[in-house]
């Protein structure tokens, strides 16, 4: 068994960002219907708890991943200046 690779840094512009945003901007997702689509079939979670919520409000540290039968990717939220 081997271990997923560790998750793509994202930094955001500001101090905290909706998951549905999160998921275009770290090309987790092609688009705002894609991330809706991905968060309805139960394929993404948020610091390893499944998350239904689009607007979920995202912050420094988070670990989005999203999780389909052919992949699975994770991104971390970071933001410019650091933890708050």
């Amino acid at each position: 068994m081997h271990s997923s690779p560790p998750p793509h840094l994202v930094t955001i512009r500001d101090t905290m960002i909706r998951l549905g945003q999160f998921l275009k901007l770290a090309s987790l997702a092609e688009s705002g219907a894609h991330a809706r689509d991905l968060i309805e079939d139960d394929n993404v979670y948020v610091n390893g708890e499944l998350e239904k919520r689009r607007g979920r409000q995202l912050i420094h540290g988070d670990i989005v991943t999203v999780t389909t039968p052919q992949t699975s990717l994770s991104a971390q939220v970071i933001t410019p200046a650091g933890p708050h």
